[in-house]
């Protein structure tokens, strides 16, 4: 082949995206610098593979739910657990790195409204707007969500909202499981310390997780759960809804809501009656 056919066809590669090039045989990472495949280098020890991996090279292990191992969630269960207080919660979580979401987030989307409220919702993850402005459900969503709590007479200084994640994912994606995992714990002692009476999970993504349920919205919205956010065994009256942005694309959904939020107003009711009756 010509010098100039041997041009033309690397400019063709490169234009075609292949502007990186690779070895001709593998590299075994587990071996020294400069031996590739499994040939071991002359004159030199064999490489002990158990101290290439030991753990004390490596960040914490913690298997989630989902069975896969998530660096960073031991670091994650320590830091929520020393937080007393929402203060030290929600600096706990400004000031975790062990996400990778709050590298490409613009802002750290704790909560919104009253912690004191007897209200608490959970929704799934900060959309644009709530990444730009810091707060949760701000965007079309939020606006929807605002006229669900005002249809049984709350508003944000009468609930408490929050999110499964803290930070957006890129181009409002689904979250991975092991984004999840990582900002669980934090989820997890935020309920405990607010301990609501009720505790609204928005949406499929956060109704599946803190139920530990595989189902999905449909099957799981409708119905009264016993949910226990830490280890005091005290739990608390949970329940599921549509979120609302799928109710502003499925606006046949919405009567099945306001089954829900009648449902809620009346479990609200109920439990303040009975804590004044004792």
């Amino acid at each position: 082949m010509s010098t100039w056919d041997t041009l033309s066809s690397l400019a063709w590669l490169v234009e075609a995206g292949a502007d990186e090039s690779i070895q001709d045989s593998p590299s075994n990472r587990l071996m020294p610098d400069g031996v590739h495949g499994n040939e071991p280098r002359a004159n030199s020890a064999p490489v002990d593979r158990r101290e290439v991996s030991s753990k004390s090279d490596r960040p914490p292990l913690i298997r989630s739910g989902i069975g896969t191992a998530v660096p960073n969630t031991e670091e994650a269960h320590l830091s929520a657990a020393a937080s007393q207080n929402l203060n030290q919660l929600r600096l706990a979580v400004e000031t975790f790195d062990g996400c990778g979401l709050k590298r490409t987030a613009m802002n750290t989307v704790f909560a919104d409204g009253n912690p004191r409220a007897d209200l608490m919702l959970v929704g799934e993850a900060p959309g644009a707007e709530e990444d730009r402005k810091g707060v949760p459900f701000v965007g079309a969503a939020g606006h929807l969500l605002d006229r669900m709590l005002a249809a049984i007479d709350r508003d944000r200084t009468s609930a408490y909202i929050s999110n499964i994640l803290f930070w957006r994912p890129p181009g409002n994606r689904n979250p991975t499981n092991e984004e999840i995992a990582l900002c669980l714990p934090f989820v997890q002692r935020h309920i405990a310390l607010v301990r609501p009476r009720v505790l609204v999970l928005v949406g499929g993504i956060a109704a599946k997780t803190l139920l530990s349920r595989s189902e999905g919205i449909t099957r799981l919205r409708g119905k009264w759960y016993k949910y226990c956010p830490d280890d005091s065994g005290v739990p608390v009256d949970a329940t599921a809804v549509f979120h609302p942005a799928f109710l502003l694309r499925k606006g046949h959904q919405k009567r099945e809501t306001w089954q829900d939020l009648v449902s809620i107003r009346a479990r609200l009711a109920d439990r303040k009656v009975l804590e004044e009756d004792i």
